[in-house]
């Protein structure tokens, strides 16, 4: 088969290796037809690496399925699913509480084990999510950033009538706009710094604020969904007095606050909570169901959120593209096995 293997940083080759072999019979090998790049994904990729080489990246895919280890799932084969990247150890304390997000040993497809950029990949049964007939592949691919986007709303407790603010323009942060207004608030605003973003942000019903700009107010709830030192600071100084500020955004390195900014903390009295991943528990309801049942139901539109595709053997242009910020992007989309 194919697939993108990532040797050394910024050596991904694309290479002919055999199809994976299954750990036991409790997983299946999944054909992909669509993967989604994360930013997550540009400094694996190009800058930091990963826990091991060669490791094939991608953690937003899906597909349907190849072949199982046992016959008892073999009514599996054909299926058509979406993939929950992380695999809890399903014995510490917080796997006990069904916390799987938070496992302490953890193992994690993309990263820690080869991941969704092959033309097949091993998956666990478990993370698999059935697609109903009315889920395309694509909309399914982006089942994960819509279910992080969706915990991140519910871990910042969103309430009908409040006012929220999201600061950056990415999948994710659009994707908790979206959730946000969904559950009720009176007003979302998404802040960025790029007027190119205007107008994807406005298509998606919401309203864009440039920050370089525009006066940025004060909001009952904040997510701060990029990750550097001066989104942080900018999402504190926007949360109102004794409101909640959520930080979500992957850190670009270390971040360290001014003492103004440390200040306005601890005078406003706000609540400042992190938020990683999403729910999820196999069939039953959790962040996953929520963010299917919205796709499935049309409720939420992902799929204007893919601003470009691009075929298997055409990868790397889609991660220059984000790597280089040659366009302006939300979701880049592979298409496999066509």
């Amino acid at each position: 088969m194919k697939a993108y293997r990532l040797h050394a940083v910024n050596d991904l080759r694309y290479d002919d290796i055999d199809i994976p072999q299954l750990p036991d019979d409790s997983w299946c090998i999944l054909k992909v037809h669509a993967a989604g790049i994360c930013s997550s994904d540009i400094p694996r990729v190009f800058t930091k690496g990963t826990y091991h080489f060669p490791t094939i990246p991608g953690h937003e895919f899906s597909g349907e399925v190849y072949a199982v280890g046992n016959d008892k799932y073999k009514s599996l084969i054909g299926k058509r699913c979406g993939i929950f990247p992380l695999i809890p150890c399903r014995h510490c304390d917080q796997c006990n509480k069904k916390n799987y997000e938070m496992c302490a040993h953890y193992d994690y497809l993309g990263s820690r084990r080869d991941g969704g950029f092959a033309e097949y990949v091993a998956v666990p049964i478990w993370n698999l999510v059935p697609l109903p007939d009315s889920v395309s592949y694509e909309q399914a691919a982006m089942l994960e950033p819509l279910s992080v986007a969706l915990h991140a709303i519910k871990r910042g407790e969103v309430k009908k009538g409040q006012k929220v603010a999201i600061v950056g323009t990415g999948m994710i942060g659009i994707g908790a706009g979206l959730w946000a207004k969904s559950k009720g608030a009176s007003t979302v605003k998404v802040i960025g710094r790029s007027e190119q973003k205007r107008e994807l942000v406005e298509c998606m019903g919401l309203d864009y604020v440039d920050s370089s700009e525009e006066e940025l107010g004060e909001y009952d709830f904040v997510l701060e969904a990029v990750g550097t030192p001066s989104s942080i600071s900018e999402a504190i100084s926007i949360t109102a007095p004794g409101s909640t500020a959520l930080l979500m955004g992957n850190p670009s390195g270390d971040i360290q606050l001014s003492q103004d900014v440390y200040w306005r903390i601890l005078r406003k009295q706000l609540t400042v909570k992190g938020t990683w991943n999403s729910k999820y528990d196999g069939s039953n309801p959790s962040d996953w169901t929520e963010a299917l049942n919205a796709i499935a139901t049309h409720s939420i539109d992902v799929l204007p959120l893919i601003s470009h595709r691009f075929k298997q053997e055409e990868l790397k242009e889609g991660l220059n593209l984000m790597h280089e910020h040659k366009q302006p992007y939300c979701k880049v989309m592979t298409i496999w096995n066509e």
